[in-house]
This record gives C-alpha cells, sequence and structure tokens, in this order.
C-alpha cells in the first residue's frame, strides 16, 4: 500500500484554449482531485491504522508514516483553503 505524495509537481493545469470557463473548469478540477488525494491519504492512513490493530500489518512504522503523510497533507490543504478565502475576500473588498 503506496501513498502518493501530494505536492505542487503534481497538479497540471490545462492551458485555456479560448476562454476563460476552459481555466476555471481546469482550476475547479485540481481543487477536486487534490481534495479526492487528501481524502484518499485519510482512507489509507485509517486502513493502515486498522491493519496494524487487527495484526494484519506488524510495521508501526509504516503505519505512523502513513498517519503523518494524511495529516501533512490535510494541514496544506486547510492553508490552501485558508489562501483561496483570503484572496476572495480581499478582490470583494474592491471598489468597482
Amino acid at each position: 500500500m503506496a501513498i502518493q505524495p501530494i505536492g505542487p509537481n503534481q497538479i497540471h493545469p490545462t492551458p485555456a484554449a479560448g476562454g476563460s470557463e476552459t481555466t476555471d473548469a481546469s482550476f475547479v478540477d485540481t481543487l477536486k482531485e487534490s481534495i479526492r488525494q487528501v481524502n484518499d491519504a485519510q482512507l489509507q492512513a485509517d486502513q493502515a491504522i486498522t491493519d496494524l490493530t487487527t495484526g494484519k500489518q506488524q510495521d508501526l512504522h509504516q503505519t505512523m508514516i502513513a498517519i503523518e503523510k494524511a495529516s501533512l497533507s490535510f494541514e496544506l490543504m486547510m492553508q490552501v483553503r485558508n489562501k483561496i478565502v483570503s484572496a476572495y475576500e480581499e478582490i470583494s473588498r474592491m471598489q468597482i
């Protein structure tokens, strides 16, 4: 059971062909994919804990690594969310 790292190197936005709709869709798709990966990491950590407690897996280190990867990916996702909310609030305060 390998956990895939989540990082800036994995984000490959689709180039916009002609309008902002394509750009918006690729941004939304990128966010959805990132959230899916964080969820997968959480599920893998939960499975690693279950496997350790039931005796299916004996390696405590791998379980702890899976838990930490899930925790760090969740913290990163929350920081990205905070930045997006902050940018939205800043834009909404702009005068037209």
